[in-house]
């Protein structure tokens, strides 16, 4: 049987998760649009946001939907891992990928170019084998059976 109270962990990672992504990230993003926007106006130039290819608006948006895309595979793998195998270790996994995900944006950098995807791949691979690494064991315990999963 499982005691809610050992989620704790989870949800802390998660909350963390959630903090990344829609306080520092969509900030980031907001915050070069407007800078972008200000510095091509004293040039006298238009700045097109989504046509424009600015290289550091490029980077980050890359940086926003890199993160978007790969929330509903590690938030599924988290929560499986910790249900099906064990709440610390999930918790523990869940930070090290929090730590991979905060280092993207500087293996990324300000601009865009052919240079990053590796460096990128300094925290993308092991991302991906920390996501595998849960959803493959709590598949596994799935498959076995003998976990009894009680949260009421």
């Amino acid at each position: 049987m499982l005691d809610v109270t050992t989620l704790r962990g989870p949800v802390l990672v998660t909350a963390a998760y959630l903090l990344l992504w829609y306080v520092f990230l969509l900030g980031f993003q907001s915050r070069t649009k407007y800078r972008l926007k200000a510095s091509y106006a004293a040039r006298g130039e238009v700045f097109d946001r989504y046509f424009g290819q600015d290289e550091e608006m490029l980077a980050a948006d890359r940086v926003v939907g890199n993160t978007h895309e790969q929330m509903v595979p590690f938030l599924v793998s988290l929560w499986l891992y910790a249900i099906f195998v064990s709440p610390t270790r999930a918790t523990w996994l869940g930070v090290a990928y929090l730590a991979l995900r905060a280092s993207y944006p500087l293996l990324l950098g300000s601009r865009v170019s052919k240079t990053q995807s590796r460096r990128v791949a300094l925290a993308t691979f092991p991302s991906y084998a920390i996501v595998f690494t849960m959803l493959g064991g709590a598949v596994w315990a799935a498959i076995r059976g003998d976990v009894l999963i009680c949260l009421i």
